[in-house]
């Protein structure tokens, strides 16, 4: 198994912390799958996945993940929540 992508950047909205993994300019489109969805909200309620076809690739691959504030601590605990997620997606 490859190893989980490296978190890019960290952005806190009012509601989410947008956990980016991959440049969304990277993509030809952007989506967040039930499937995706159903994997976050196993590790964090309320938490969300968005994926993207990357351009050159047919495979979708995690763009980001959106943690909502009131469901962690702190970004630390943000970027720990979307790590795992990423990995259960990916196992």
């Amino acid at each position: 198994m490859a190893s989980a992508p490296s978190i890019q950047d960290v952005e806190q909205t009012e509601n989410y912390y947008h956990v980016t993994y991959r440049d969304p300019d990277d993509f030809d489109e952007i989506r967040t799958p039930d499937w995706a969805e159903n994997v976050a909200r196993s590790v964090v309620d309320g938490a969300e996945v968005r994926t993207g076809d990357e351009h050159g690739n047919e495979d979708w691959t995690a763009q980001s993940v959106l943690v909502p504030v009131d469901s962690v601590a702190d970004e630390a605990e943000a970027r720990d929540a979307a790590t795992q997620i990423i990995q259960k997606m990916e196992s």
